[in-house]
């Protein structure tokens, strides 16, 4: 499969280099590292995780590939620094693999993950700098990057920390209001801390993605732990109810939601990049116009938030659809590890990471689409982004992890 995975990104190379002119010895040289990289990976996954799932790994790499292939036909200078970033992510993810062989070793750390999370996660607030409307970024020097795909790994390790001593607790109702068993009023302490963080992220950082998807993720790992849907209707509306209030209060949020119901108010302004994505991918139609024979560059931030736009653009909805598949698949293996997850942490550590994924990729893909607002958050795997590039590579290789303790024989 990664061969087969590899020969569709030399391919997709070879195409670009032709319809664009672009210098085919640099495309044989990106195709050539990118392959190095992940059949390093494969080996040390071979190695120190034989038993893991042998899915993940050939489906991440069709994404970044693709990522690659697609950031070179829309931006070659930028091509290099993403593969130096997947090539810094294969070197993390082989000293993960290295050194971690007991994943339950991490939950000791938990209050350690939560305090650095939330410093990550509000860093920005103080020495952020603001891109395309949203204060999430941090620069050092020349490079940038965004602490909250930090802080999502993070919150996942212990939020399961934390779950799993604390969900028989939490699972516990003893007054029911209407037919529906609630929880007692203190145990609803952790929800509305976090429906407080997810505002403040909203306001003072001005990115209802992220806001979104650490309150998502707080949920969905909470129902998963618990069982309770009761917990995922109390923040449904608490975040509703809060995000109502922004609406009318605070202009940038209302900007967005305005922009996504009706984007043709200012169509040469504040509505032209979600008009221009909607433009590309009806334009790709079945089978799409070819790599390199589209116009997606008329769209901004294509390299980022709209790259999913280029790809249904150039390569049509069979493209799309092969990538939306990709995705699923892998949110699909990575439940299915959570499930057969032979101890609590592992279980919720599992579920919390393909949580992320998805939400993540929902977010960004309904945007792109105008199914909901836009948010700004990267498309994993494929968008430009270092952070985002070396986390999602993190996430891999843990969730590997998972799946070889629950594959690996009895001793």
């Amino acid at each position: 499969m990664l061969i087969l995975v590899l020969a569709i990104a030399l391919t997709g190379f070879f195409l670009v280099s032709q319809t664009t002119n672009q210098e085919l010895k640099l495309a044989l040289r990106l195709a050539t590292l990118l392959a190095a990289a992940f059949i390093s990976l494969h080996l040390a996954n071979r190695f120190f995780a034989r038993f893991a799932d042998p899915i993940m790994l050939p489906l991440s790499t069709f994404l970044c590939s693709l990522g690659l292939v697609v950031i070179w036909r829309l931006k070659p200078n930028l091509a290099i620094a993403q593969l130096s970033w997947i090539l810094i992510g294969t070197a993390a993810a082989l000293m993960v693999l290295s050194f971690i062989r007991r994943y339950q070793d991490l939950k000791n750390y938990k209050y350690t993950f939560a305090i650095a999370g939330i410093a990550l996660l509000f860093a920005p607030i103080f020495i952020g700098v603001e891109h395309g409307g949203a204060r999430l970024w941090i620069d050092i020097g020349p490079i940038s990057f965004q602490p909250a795909e930090i802080a999502k790994i993070l919150f996942v390790l212990f939020l399961a920390a934390y779950l799993e001593e604390k969900h028989e607790l939490l699972s516990i109702s003893t007054k029911r209001v209407y037919g529906i068993w609630i929880p007692e009023p203190k145990h609803l302490g952790p929800l509305i801390i976090m429906w407080l963080i997810s505002l403040m992220i909203l306001v003072l950082e001005r990115d209802l993605g992220t806001s979104l998807l650490f309150f998502g993720l707080f949920l969905a790992m909470l129902y998963i732990a618990t069982g309770r849907a009761i917990y995922v209707s109390l923040g449904a509306f608490l975040f509703a109810a809060g995000a109502t209030i922004c609406y009318f209060i605070f202009s940038h949020v209302q900007t967005r939601i305005d922009i996504w119901l009706d984007p043709w108010t200012d169509p040469s302004g504040k509505g032209y990049q979600i008009i221009q994505s909607i433009f590309a991918i009806s334009s790709g139609r079945l089978a799409g116009t070819g790599l390199g024979l589209g116009h997606p560059t008329l769209i901004p931030a294509h390299q980022t938030d709209f790259i999913f736009s280029a790809v249904a653009e150039e390569l049509g909805l069979l493209g799309g659809v092969a990538v939306i598949l990709s995705y699923l698949l892998l949110i699909t293996r990575g439940l299915k590890i959570a499930l057969a997850a032979k101890d609590t942490f592992g279980r919720l550590v599992a579920a919390g990471l393909s949580c992320v994924f998805a939400i993540q990729s929902f977010l960004i893909l309904g945007g792109t689409a105008k199914l909901i607002p836009l948010t700004g958050v990267t498309l994993p795997y494929m968008s430009y982004g270092g952070s985002s590039i070396l986390m999602n590579f993190i996430l891999l290789v843990l969730l590997l992890l998972i799946s070889e303790q629950r594959s690996a024989p009895n001793e």
